[in-house]
C-alpha cells in the first residue's frame, strides 16, 4: 500500500520523473504521457460523477479504480520481468475488460439503434460523459504509441479502446435512454 506523507519530493525539479520500476525517464516522454492522460481521464469521471446516481455513480467509481490500476500498470514498463519482480506488478487484466463489454451490452440493449451521428451535450451527465469519451481516446491513442515504440501490457489498450465505447453508450443512457440525445444535422448551419 502507499503511504504519502510527504507530497512534495524535488525530485522533478529537473524534469525527469521516477517510473513504477525506479527508473528515471524525462516527464514529456511517452510513457509518463500515456499514463498521465489515463488520470486525465480519471479526473473527468471525478467531474461526471458530480452529476451520476445509483448503478450509473457505482459504475463510474469501479472504472475509477481500474484507471488507477491502469495507471500503475503503465508506469511499469519490464513486462518480461514481472515474473521474476519482488512485488509482481499490478496490471490490467482481461476479466476488466470483459466487464466493461457485459456492461456495455447491458445499456445498450434497450437503446434504439443510432440513425445518425451524436453531438456532445444532451444532459449534464451526458456532456461530462462525452469530455471522459474523448479524454479516454487520447490516452488509448498515447498507449498505442507505446505499445508499437516501448512496449506494454496490450489488454490495457484494450481495455482503454472499451472504455470509451462505454462512456459513449452511457452518455446515452444518461440522455434518457438515448430520448434526448443531440444528433447532427449533416450541413445544416450552411
Amino acid at each position: 500500500m502507499v503511504v504519502l506523507s510527504k507530497i512534495y519530493t524535488r525530485t522533478g525539479d529537473a524534469g525527469e520523473t521516477a517510473l513504477g520500476d525506479g527508473s528515471r525517464v524525462p516527464k514529456p516522454s511517452l510513457r509518463v504521457d500515456a499514463y498521465g492522460t489515463v488520470d486525465e481521464t480519471n479526473a473527468t469521471i471525478g467531474l461526471a460523477r458530480l452529476h451520476a446516481e445509483g448503478d450509473m455513480d457505482a459504475a463510474l467509481a469501479r472504472i475509477q479504480n481500474d484507471l488507477f490500476d491502469l495507471g500503475a500498470d503503465l508506469c511499469r514498463p519490464d513486462m518480461d520481468g514481472d515474473a521474476q519482480a519482488e512485488y509482481p506488478p499490478l496490471r490490467i487484466i482481461a476479466t476488466q475488460v470483459d466487464r466493461l463489454e457485459q456492461e456495455i451490452d447491458a445499456m445498450n440493449a434497450d437503446l434504439q439503434p443510432l440513425r445518425s451521428f451524436v453531438l456532445p451535450g444532451g444532459s449534464a451527465l451526458a456532456a461530462h460523459l462525452h469530455l471522459c469519451r474523448t479524454v479516454s481516446r487520447r490516452a488509448e491513442r498515447l498507449s498505442v504509441a507505446l505499445m508499437t515504440e516501448e512496449g506494454c501490457n496490450p489488454v490495457a489498450v484494450k481495455y482503454l479502446n472499451r472504455l470509451s465505447d462505454w462512456f459513449f453508450v452511457a452518455s446515452r443512457i444518461a440522455n434518457g435512454g438515448g430520448k434526448a440525445d443531440v444528433l447532427w444535422v449533416p450541413g445544416a448551419s450552411r
